[in-house]
């Protein structure tokens, strides 16, 4: 089993007044831009953790049975600890996870597949999108390296580990860099 991690417990500082995981971009809001993704890719459970609004983003949210809400109620402490929330959650069978921004619309479920393949028949520790020199993410991981997370506090996030484990990473190539393109500013919709 594959399951993917998905970041929704940002408080969006950067977007006065909204919570920009709200905002319709192209007649739909952010975050289901890429839940409708993962939805119809191959990863087969979506834990998503919520905290800033976590009321208000799952009401909201697309619905499905590979769906599994998680509130973080430490959120305003940083990233790190909603990967260790989502972490926690994550089932014995698990071969790997992928950690996922919810604020990129322009994934889509053939990178989100790239992962989840390379997980299944690669060894690797990271597994990592590529254009050209550019990395971003979503980025996989194979489930032998969930105790190296305990230990991240704060904003730090999953490309810190991509650093610490640069030498066991696996790189999947894609045809454009707009897919790492996160929307943090309202100019951005």
């Amino acid at each position: 089993m594959i399951t993917a991690i998905l970041l929704a417990a940002g408080q969006s500082k950067r977007v006065p007044t909204k919570n920009k995981l709200l905002i319709k971009y192209k007649k739909k809001i952010l975050i289901n831009h890429i839940l409708d993704q993962l939805i119809k890719s191959k990863i087969q459970k979506i834990i998503i953790v919520l905290g800033h609004e976590y009321f208000k983003v799952r009401k909201l949210a697309l619905k499905s049975k590979k769906i599994k809400f998680v509130i973080n109620k430490k959120f305003k402490t940083g990233m790190a600890s909603s990967i260790k929330e989502g972490l926690k959650k994550l089932d014995k069978k698990n071969k790997g996870f992928l950690i996922v921004q919810s604020d990129m619309p322009f994934i889509k479920k053939t990178h989100l597949n790239k992962i989840y393949n390379s997980l299944l028949y690669n060894r690797y520790s990271v597994h990592l999108l590529r254009f050209k020199n550019k990395i971003g993410n979503p980025i996989g991981f194979n489930i032998s390296v969930i105790n190296k997370f305990k230990k991240i506090k704060g904003d730090i996030g999953a490309k810190f580990m991509v650093k610490r484990l640069k030498k066991d990473t696996v790189f999947l190539n894609v045809k454009s860099d707009k897919i790492f393109k996160d929307f943090d500013k309202l100019s951005d919709f």
